[in-house]
This record gives structure tokens, sequence and C-alpha cells, in this order.
């Protein structure tokens, strides 16, 4: 029997996003008949916290949680607890007040420079003290029943050395997988790691590279924003493009009824754009009433205060309402109450912000709902044209998103929100199904079934000229 060992940081019962990729792969590895094991974190603090999750995890997976000791964190995850206590037992007005002590401009500076010395102290990332028993877990495990290979997923990039010294320890190999644009300044901490720190960092990447059997990454860009910037360790014959995508089949419920047309915005708005598409609405609202009023937009997800206040300010509370993170199952219910479902891109600021496609987006595609995007070029927008969306608008251009609002309510109005679909065929691309055929063969160091080949892509414009390492 062939079998893995899965170093993944997120696992249930974390419920942010990094956790579905590696619960879909155990999953669909297991049914194919794949032993799997998973090491990850027993962290201080989940970031959202899901238990509903646990039982998505095959029986016969074994899950090895540890934890990297750390007072720092610890303090840290204790002082968060807190003031989410605290702001849970006020009002609106004295959380407002409390929020606003917190970016107050001495807090803002100390913060800073706090953050400026965790970017030199902790490399290759914050979850450096999870290393040691994350890699003393996986060789107890390859120890006991030797798996045929090792797979990583970052972020963070600590799983891949905790793989490399499992692999060095053992002799298995390893695959590298990932998720989002690490080690190209596209995260704050990389931003403020000073040069010493980058280079330490750009060497441990490149010998990571270089050690494993295969690497997976989500985009032919991506893997071309890599092979440039370690040409001497990344051999294009190594990679493997493996997109998200979602578990089960496509959603047949039929699109809903109401007297307002609903549109809904899932997940996190920490990093992604949405300031232009307010001020569509805005517009929206000022010279076509009529039509803005049969609108309804929820937003429902992790950090919303901030549009919430931006909502607020614009005049727009009677249109748009936020609410906190769901369960899983709650999300899907509501995908299903959805006329369409909207997907953002992340803020331009940010260098390699054109190589991330949100996990929503693939959810969305399940769901079976016509899809909004307000978006630069980037690769959500790839996708979105894949499967034939149509109803695109420009993340700088707010006419363009009340052209594609106003699309929108017609076909709503006229009972035809079925032509703005995406093609089902297309989406079925992304299915989890699929997704593990190609993880397979880079599990069986078997050549990708789609080769990558290096030279036929563009890099992004956010990172032309300044990519190589």
């Amino acid at each position: 029997m062939k079998s893995v060992v899965m170093i993944a940081y997120f696992f249930p019962p974390e419920a942010n996003a990094g956790t579905f990729r590696p619960l879909r792969f155990v999953r669909h590895l297991s049914r194919r008949g794949w032993r799997t094991a998973v090491v990850s974190a027993n962290p201080y603090r989940y970031e959202r916290y899901d238990a509903s999750l646990l039982a998505s995890i095959p029986s016969e997976t074994e899950v090895v949680q540890v934890r990297g000791r750390d007072p720092w964190q610890a303090l840290q995850a204790r002082r968060g607890k807190q003031l989410q206590e605290k702001l849970a037992g006020v009002s609106g007005k004295v959380a407002e007040e409390i929020r606003s002590a917190h970016h107050r401009p001495f807090r803002s500076r100390m913060r800073e420079a706090v953050r400026a010395v965790e970017a030199g102290y902790y490399l290759p990332d914050m979850a450096r003290p999870w290393i040691r028993p994350a890699a003393r877990a996986t060789i107890k495990l390859c120890q006991r029943n030797r798996p045929s290979v090792i797979w990583a997923t970052a972020g963070p990039v600590s799983a891949w050395v905790a793989a490399q010294q499992a692999s060095r320890r053992t002799g298995v190999p390893y695959v590298l997988d990932l998720r989002d644009p690490y080690g190209l300044d596209y995260y704050d901490f990389e931003v403020r790691q000073p040069a010493w720190a980058k280079r330490r960092y750009g060497r441990t990447l490149n010998q990571l590279f270089k050690e494993a059997q295969s690497v997976v990454v989500m985009f032919d860009t991506l893997a071309e924003c890599y092979v440039r910037a370690y040409p001497d360790a990344l051999d294009a014959s190594k990679i493997h493009i493996i997109p998200n995508g979602y578990e089960g089949t496509i959603e047949a419920s039929p699109l809903p009824s109401g007297d307002k047309c609903l549109i809904l915005y899932t997940g996190t708005l920490s990093s992604y754009r949405y300031d232009t598409f307010l001020l569509a609405l805005h517009s929206l609202k000022q010279t076509e009433p009529a039509l803005a009023g049969q609108l309804r937009l929820l937003f429902v997800g992790d950090y919303m205060e901030e549009i919430a206040r931006d909502v607020s300010a614009l005049g727009l509370s009677d249109m748009v309402e936020t609410a906190s993170a769901k369960s899983q199952a709650e999300v899907r219910r509501l995908h299903r109450e959805a006329h369409a479902l909207l997907i953002l891109g992340r803020r331009p600021e940010r260098k390699g912000h054109e190589l991330v496609a949100g996990a929503k987006l693939f959810d969305y595609f399940k769901a079976r709902r016509p899809i909004i995007g307000v978006l630069p070029q980037d690769e959500t927008r790839k996708i979105l044209g894949r499967v034939g969306v149509t109803t695109v608008a420009d993340a700088d251009s707010a006419p363009e998103i009340v052209a594609v609002l106003r699309q929108l309510v017609d076909a709503w109005t006229k009972e035809v929100l079925a032509s703005l679909l995406p093609h089902q065929r297309a989406c079925e691309a992304f299915s989890a199904e699929q997704q593990t055929d190609a993880l397979v063969r880079a599990l069986e160091c078997a050549p990708s079934a789609e080769p990558f080949v290096s030279g036929l892509t563009d890099i992004p414009l956010s990172l032309r000229g300044g990519i190589a390492r």
C-alpha cells in the first residue's frame, strides 16, 4: 500500500482557508487506497475554530498535533483572546473606541517596531518554533511505518523545513506544495525582513527546492516566477500545476426567489480591495435609485469592521450588511440563498498580488451561482475567463462595476439568471478528484500530465524588474 505523511500546519479543527486544500487531499488519497497521516499544529489560538470539520477526516488517518513552545507568541495569543472577549461584552460604540485606541500613533509605531524585530528573528516565518517538534513527529511516523513520500504544504514555509529535516533523517523523499507566493515579498513579514534575513530566507528556499522530489504550485505564472527567482534549484521538470478546487459535486439547487437580488461575499476581507465596489454602489444609489433599491449585499466573514465603517460613511447601510464568520455548513446555506456571489482582488500595493486566487472562488463554482468579479488582471480573472464568466469588472473602474451590477439586476428581473452561470463542464476541471489525479503524479515522481514549460508565461507587472534572487 502506498502511503504519505502530510505536513499541514493548518488542519481541522482550524477552519481558515489554508485548511481545506490538505483536507481535500487527505480525503481523496485515502479513497484511492493511500495510507495517510498528518502532522499539524496545536496553536496557542485558532484563527477560526470549527470542531465540526473533525468529522471530515477519514477515520483511518492518523493526525498528530504538535506545538512549538514560544512564550512570546503565547503571550500575544492570550492578549488577543482577552481583547476579543472584551469587545464581545461591550456595545458597538465602546468597541469602536477600544479599536481606535489600539490604532493611535504611538501604539501603531510600537506595533510596527515589534513586527520588524519579529521579521528578523522568526525565520523563515512565525511558525519557526514549530519546526523541530513537527520534524520529530514526522520522523517518528516515518520510522514506525515507512511512507512512500512526505508532502508539505505552505504557508507556512516552516512546514517545508520540517519536511526537509525529516527527509534528511529518514531518506524518505519530500514534495513541496505552495498555496501562496511565499518568498516574493508579497507578505508583510517578508517586506519587513532586513537585508541579511532576506538573503538567508532566499538561501533556505533555494535549498528546499533543490532537494525536493517535486514542487506543486497553483498556476503557470507562479511557476514562472519561481523558476526565474531560483534557476539553479528549480528545474521545470519538477513542477506540477495544481490549482485549488472544491470537493463533491456541483450543486443542483435552483436559483432562489426573493424581493431583492442578493449578492453574497464570504471569507476574510483583510487583504482584499473593495473601495471601488462601494463607490460603484454609491454612484448607483445616486443616479439609479430604483435599480439600487433592488440590490442587497451581504458580507460574511472576518475583519468586517472596516467595511462596516465605510458602508456607514457612504450612506449604504440600507443596501449592505455585514456579519461575522460562519461555519462551513452555514456558508453553504448562504450560498444557496444568494442570487450571485462576489469575488474581489487583492490590494494592489502588495507585490505579486496578481498571483492569488482565493480558495472561496472554487467553493463558488460548487455553489453554482452567477459570479460577480471586481478584479485586476490577476489569476482569479483568468480562471473566471476559463469558465465563461462575463460579469467581471476592472477593480479600478467604478463605471464598469456599475455596468456589471446593472447586467445582473436585469437578468434577475427577467428571471434569466441562469444565463450568467459559469460553464459547468469547465468548472468540473477544478474538482478534488481531478486535482488528486495530478497530485498522485507528483507523489509518485511521475512527470506532470501537462508539463510546465518555462518562458511561455509572463510574470505579473508588479514583479517585473525585481524578481531575480
